[in-house]
């Protein structure tokens, strides 16, 4: 079984992507479902409230995930310490739901900040999205009714479109104007003729 996975930067439309893939009949595990899942368990809740104290804890003893966000993209730092917390949790139960699927001849890994976090090593083969900056952070304001700055702190985490296009596999451009469906066909085809 391959495995594949499909980055992006914030707002490139991976998500998007990896449903089609979906509906071609392969299986994807969303990184950032699994992260948000995390959240709830008392392990990682111990962790953030030793590391960022109670008062990223709303009112019903839960991460307040929006207030935690707002500090760990102010902080390189504390962006990193969170990730040292939840990333390999993530990547353990990635590997668990792997053993699901071992007859099929590929599934799918979706995750924002797989090159990073330098994830690369876990994967067969790489896809990015991209999408220009401008329609990438319109998308993003317009989803999660944020204002400008608070985009822009996040996309400065990130990658590059360049530094991350060149690091992948396969480039699906999705600026609006390039229909998605056929790029995934002709990637799904090819990785299916792909051997391990």
């Amino acid at each position: 079984m391959i495995k594949a996975a499909v980055t992006g930067n914030i707002g490139s439309g991976k998500t998007t992507v990896s449903r089609i893939f979906e509906v071609l009949g392969v299986p994807v595990f969303y990184a950032d479902i699994e992260a948000r899942q995390l959240y709830l368990c008392e392990s990682v809740k111990n962790e953030v409230r030793q590391n960022f104290g109670s008062n990223v804890f709303d009112a019903y003893g839960e991460v307040d995930t929006k207030r935690l966000a707002t500090i760990v993209f102010g902080d390189r730092s504390k962006l990193l310490l969170i990730n040292e917390i939840i990333h390999p949790c993530v990547l353990r139960r990635y590997k668990e739901w792997l053993s699901n699927y071992r007859d099929l001849p590929y599934t799918m890994h979706e995750s924002a900040i797989l090159f990073e976090n330098r994830l690369e090593s876990h994967y067969d083969l790489i896809i990015n999205v991209t999408a220009p900056p401008e329609l990438r952070m319109a998308r993003i304001m317009d989803r999660d009714g944020v204002e400008r700055e608070k985009v822009e702190a996040r996309m400065a985490h990130q990658l590059s479109e360049e530094e991350k296009n060149s690091r992948a596999d396969f480039v699906i451009t999705n600026d609006g104007k390039q229909l998605l469906i056929p790029q995934v066909l002709k990637i799904d085809k090819q990785i299916r003729k792909w051997k391990k």
